[in-house]
C-alpha cells in the first residue's frame, strides 16, 4: 500500500492563511491555561459580561446575576486571583472592575460563538469524546 504525502497546507475554504505565531514557552502557555481556567464558570463569566459594562460591587452583581452573595464573593475571589478582576475599596464597599479589556474579549468572542449556532461543539462538531 502506498500512502501519498501532501506537502502543501490546506486552510479551511472559508478563511485564508492566518499569520504564524511564533512559539511560545511552556509557562506563557501554562499562564494562558491557567486564565481560560478561571474564566470556565458560567458565573464568572456572567460577572465578566456585567464588569464589561461597568464597574460594580457585590450586591449589584448579586441582585443582576440573582446569584447568592457567597457564591458571588468566590467567584470574584477565583478572577481576582487570576488577575480578570481588580477591587477597589470605597468605603464598605469594594467595587470591582475587569483588569484588561482583552479579558472581556475572549468572553464576549466564547458567547458569540455560542450563540451564533450550528457550526461549533454544540452542532455535532468535536466533542471531549474525541479529544
Amino acid at each position: 500500500m502506498t500512502v501519498e504525502v501532501r506537502s502543501e497546507h490546506v486552510h479551511s475554504p472559508t478563511r485564508g492563511a492566518a499569520d504564524p505565531v511564533p512559539n511560545k514557552p511552556a509557562h506563557t502557555l501554562s499562564a494562558a491555561g491557567d486564565l481560560l481556567r478561571a474564566l470556565a464558570a458560567p458565573v464568572r463569566i456572567a460577572i465578566v459580561l456585567q464588569l464589561r459594562e461597568a464597574d460594580r460591587c457585590v450586591h449589584e452583581l448579586v441582585e443582576a446575576l440573582g446569584v447568592a452573595q457567597p457564591l458571588i464573593s468566590q467567584h470574584l475571589r477565583v478572577l481576582k486571583a487570576a488577575g480578570v478582576v481588580h477591587g477597589e475599596r470605597h468605603g464598605r464597599e469594594v467595587v470591582y472592575r475587569l483588569v484588561d479589556e482583552h479579558l472581556a474579549h475572549i468572553v464576549v468572542d466564547a458567547v458569540t460563538h455560542v450563540d451564533e449556532g450550528p457550526r461549533g461543539i454544540n452542532s455535532g462538531g468535536l466533542g471531549t469524546e474525541e479529544l
